[in-house]
This record gives C-alpha cells, structure tokens and sequence, in this order.
C-alpha cells in the first residue's frame, strides 16, 4: 500500500498521510473521551442553526418587544408617585444623600405633574403618560428596580447584556439563541430606529451577539428609509447574486471544514439571511396596507415629526411580531426643549418638565397604540412588551429644575405575555430615593422575562474561556408575583 492516502472530495482533493491521518483520529477519540468526562449541559439553539427550537417547558409568550428609554425616565414623575414631595418641596433632604453624577444637588422638588389613581387596579399614576396611563390595568409595574451602576453607558450595558461593560451578548441575542427563529426570511433579533434616532450610549455593542454565534446579533433597520437596512438593496435578488453567494457558500464552507470556526458558518448563514431579507424588509416597511384607523391609533398623522416617526417603529413592531421575529428593541428620538443628547433623550439634569414632557408625547399615544392593537389582534397574550431605562432619577433638585441620576429605586412596566395587567411589584421609601420592599435587580427581569418564554435563565448557557455564561450570570429570580 503506499505511504499516502487519496481522498477525493466533490470540492477539492485532500492528501492526507498515514501520520496526519493517525494524528486526527487520536485526536477524536480523545474527544469522545473528554466529552463523557466534562458534559456540556448548555441548553440553546444548535450553534449552526436558527431554526425553530423547544422551549424547557410551555411558554407563555413568543415575543419580545422592548421600548428603550435611554437616559432614565424619572418614576417620580411617571410610575411612582410620592405625595411626600409635595409636601417637603424646598426643603432639605431628611437623609444622607449619595453621590450623584454631578454633584450639583438642591433640594426636594414636586413632581410637575398631577397624580391620580388609574383603572379598575388603582395604580398611582401621574399625567406624564396620559394614554398610556388608561391602560393601567394592562401594567405590571416594578418599584423596585436597582442597579449598581450610575452613567449611562454602563448602565445601558447593565439592561442589556446583564454586565456593564462590552463584550456580552444581548438580551435578544440569548433570545434568539435559547428559541432559534419563526422566520427565515428576516432576523430574530431587529432594532427599529426612524427619524434620525441615534444608539443609546456605548454604541451598536449593546445589540451584539457577543460570544454566541454570530446570526444572533441585531439588525438594525431605519424603518422611514430605503434601503431601510444598509447593505441590503430591495429587489436586487437575481441570478447572478445568486451564484456569488454559491461561490462564497462554497469557499467558506471549504474554510470553516477545516477549522470549524463558528462564525464563518454563522456569516454563511447571515449571507443567505441578507438574501432574503432583500424581497422582506420592504414589504415589512411599506405601510400603505395599513387602514387609516390604525395609523391613526399609533399616531402615524400626528404633526410633531417625532411622535409620528416613533409611531412608525411601533406599527412594524407589530408587524415583525405577526411576521414571527422572536425580539425588537424600539428607539427613542432627540425630543424637544429640554431633552437629553441623542444618544439619552431621557436625561433631564435641567428643564425637567419641558424635557420630559416633549419625550413622554412622542413615545406615550404610540405605545398605546401598540398594547390597544396587539390586544385587538389576538397577539398581546403571546407578545411581552416592556418598558425601562438605564436608571430613575432623584427626588432632589439638579440645579433648579432637574433630576440627576438614582440606580438605588425606580421603575419599569411590562404588559402582556403572561403578564398580570394592574399589577405593583415592590416599593421605594417615601421620597422615592430607595428601593425598600422586595428590591430587585435586572437579572431579576430578565430570568422572569426568559422564564415567560418557557426558558429556565439557569439552563440558558453558553461555553466561553472555559465557563458558561448566561444572561442573568450568577443571579436572577423569577418575580412569580407579577405572572398571570
């Protein structure tokens, strides 16, 4: 016999010699041997796949839509509600107070806004989210958020990866892992901006695959643009583009044979994705389908150009959600006077009123709209929406007339999706400073939201640098109190 071996494979010929053939197969068995020593017990959608996967148990909801607030909305003018400033406002703060972002710290100071209870629940409301705030009995709110972290970008990262730096993957990304896809035609995880709408700070890191697979990562598509997706031209499909991916397919399928690097099969599979994506997005985006009674519900002819462009993210929010795509994430616009930079629309160190009054009307009639129109189409009960910033804000002045930054007690909402509507989970003290009953964190949020979609956060892992890594690290209880 000679002292070579010819394999002969469809796409090219590989020499391999005795020596290298014995090194390869000493190298698998050693492998198996491994492998039945050290189990992986990761729980996930096959590294190379995105399709469909079980759940660990019936889920509740299939979908996820997260409307970002970046820059911290104040939930002592919006979801928590303390008569207690009324009554002290101008006066000193009766406890120590922490370290703020500046330093700049005045007195106690009244919400701007009146405050009633809302629907059948009651829940205390003030009147920055008049719409929004009719639907109370849809709301779970959460009191009791906390965080370590007080700027944005770290805490921007906090919300969505669950550490506060970058390098770790999404929320979505780990949703889109742990369920795989609905949909071949478009991503699972799709960020929606419109109206010159910019990244939250610390950038498009805070949509990122991370560690997983690379198929995983957010799309971002400009929802009032064509393309709306960049890189991605409508109808350009056509036969010649279809044997350049086939080539590509072909070569990198040649490359990733011999190394089985998981992200040269992961840009295979976004390739083939971005294919498809030229004939779906702009079906997605093109609203003239839409009744003029929906348009109307979201706000889509409102003349502030702010409230109808954000309008327009929530109507193809919708829209991805009846087209199967598993996680959206919603982007706040620069509002008016007052407003924060681009980057954290929501951060009102000063003209707190006129800033979060021009934020709470672009945001508060399409988010409405959104909940009133899911509901109305049989899909809220399988769609979780979730409202939240980095943050709240202090229940002392910045200046004269804003509100620095307060990871120790503030508040989010959920709605739908196995969500209990009217419900109020824990509770700050009386001046809105402190988390005091049942203090939570976003871990805590996560492992109920993963848990609503019939995944366990303890099993929902991933290898990497020799340890499993998951969304709510080594933390996070299901919050079983606010579930339907």
């Amino acid at each position: 016999m000679s002292d070579e071996t010819v394999m002969r494979d469809p796409q090219q010929m590989t020499i391999l010699s005795r020596r290298e053939m014995l090194r390869l197969c000493s190298l698998g068995f050693g492998s198996l041997a491994l492998s039945a020593l050290l189990p992986n017990n990761a729980f996930g959608a096959a590294p190379f796949t995105s399709s469909i996967r079980s759940a660990h148990f019936r889920p509740r909801a299939k979908h996820v839509i997260f409307a970002y607030m970046s820059g911290g909305v104040s939930h002592l003018d919006s979801f928590d509600p303390k008569p207690e400033l009324k009554k002290r406002h101008g006066q000193p703060m009766p406890v120590p107070v922490k370290p703020t972002m500046f330093n700049d710290n005045g007195n106690i100071m009244a919400s701007p806004w009146e405050t009633r209870p809302r629907g059948q629940s009651g829940i205390e409301m003030t009147g920055l989210f008049p719409h929004l705030a009719d639907l109370a009995d849809d709301l779970a709110v959460i009191r009791s958020m906390t965080t370590k972290v007080n700027e944005h970008a770290q805490g921007n990262y906090s919300v969505h990866t669950g550490f506060p730096f970058l390098g770790h993957p999404s929320a979505g990304a780990w949703t889109c892992y742990g369920l795989g896809s609905e949909n071949q035609e478009l991503p699972g995880f799709v960020v929606l901006q419109s109206g010159g709408a910019a990244v939250p700070h610390g950038g498009v890191g805070l949509f990122s695959s991370g560690y997983l697979p690379a198929q995983h990562q957010a799309s971002v598509l400009q929802v009032d643009r064509d393309p709306a997706l960049a890189n991605i031209k409508p109808g350009e499909r056509d036969a010649l583009q279809r044997r350049r991916l086939g080539f590509i397919r072909e070569s990198d399928e040649r490359f990733t044979q011999s190394l089985r690097e998981p992200q040269v099969e992961a840009a295979i599979r976004n390739y083939e994705t971005a294919y498809r994506m030229q004939a779906a997005v702009p079906e997605l985006c093109d609203l003239t389908g839409e009744s003029d009674a929906t348009k109307k519900l979201y706000g889509l002819d409102a003349t502030d150009k702010n409230k109808a462009a954000y309008a327009r993210q929530c109507l193809v929010a919708r829209r991805l959600i009846e087209r199967g795509v598993r996680f959206v994430e919603l982007s706040c616009l620069s509002g008016g006077i007052g407003a924060g930079g681009p980057g954290n629309p929501w951060d009102q160190h000063g003209k707190l009123k006129e800033g979060h009054g021009s934020m709470a009307f672009q945001v508060d009639q399409p988010l409405a709209g959104l909940i009133r129109d899911l509901k109305a189409r049989g899909l809220l009960d399988e769609t979780i929406i979730l409202f939240s910033g980095e943050f709240g804000r202090t229940p002392f002045s910045q200046g004269s007339d804003g509100r620095d930054h307060n990871p120790f007690g503030f508040s989010l909402w959920l709605a739908g999706g196995g969500v209990r509507g009217g419900a109020v989970f824990g509770a700050t003290d009386e001046l809105g400073y402190y988390a005091v009953e049942d203090p939570c964190t976003f871990y805590d949020l996560w492992a109920t939201v993963l848990h609503l979609l019939g995944l366990d956060h303890e099993r929902l892992t991933y290898r990497f640098g020799g340890r499993d890594f998951r969304l709510t690290d080594v933390q996070g209880q299901v919050l079983r109190s606010i579930l339907a």
